[in-house]
């Protein structure tokens, strides 16, 4: 399947599972992170979840991190939806949050953590392949900043469905993810 068939399936899966089920799978994926060898990190870049998507809550797997490692410092994105680009804020306990138009969102702030200095990427997604290939909302801004991310950052997706076989049309900007967490298994690619 395509990307654009995939994004239309799984969009649809997601808006079916119950509240219960989501925070049941929330609290799985915690502890296939918890049990995964993932490096020590002083740095991570997360998002805050579109609930009216239900993404995955990546408050729980933030705030593990900052509990093995209290020194973490946590960024946030900030997109410009007309350049296309993303910029990651650092926050702290004090920060707000606004929600922008398209119901994301985003830190106050403007302390901008290089994409080089990032140790973890937190990407959002809708479904992964076994290639670690993920198929996310369409508008390419990971794909673009993960390009300028260093070689030993570590890209991890969060996904309530395990992988599927292939995504068809993949190309040379899609950018892979290093390790998949679902509520049944640590994928690593």
């Amino acid at each position: 399947m395509t990307k654009q068939e995939l994004r239309n399936l799984y969009k649809e899966k997601r808006l079916q599972l119950s509240t219960i089920e989501q925070s049941k799978y929330d609290d799985l994926m915690l502890i296939q992170l918890q049990r995964a060898a993932i490096p020590f990190a002083t740095t991570l870049l997360s998002f805050w979840p579109m609930e009216q998507f239900k993404e995955p809550n990546t408050h729980l797997f933030t705030d593990y991190l900052a509990f093995i490692n209290p020194a973490l410092q946590v960024a946030y994105p900030i997109a410009n939806f007309i350049s296309g680009e993303m910029e990651a804020i650092i926050t702290d306990a004090e920060t707000s949050f606004e929600k922008k138009e398209n119901g994301i969102f985003e830190p106050v702030g403007d302390t901008i953590l290089a994409a080089k200095e990032i140790d973890i990427v937190f990407v959002p997604l809708l479904i992964v392949d076994t290639k670690g290939y993920r198929v996310g909302y369409g508008k390419g801004f990971y794909d673009k900043y993960l390009t300028n991310c260093n070689n030993d950052c570590l890209k991890i997706g969060f996904s309530y469905f395990e992988p599927i076989k292939e995504i068809a049309d993949t190309n040379q900007f899609d950018v892979p993810l290093d390790y998949c967490i679902t509520p049944q298994a640590v994928y690593v690619f």
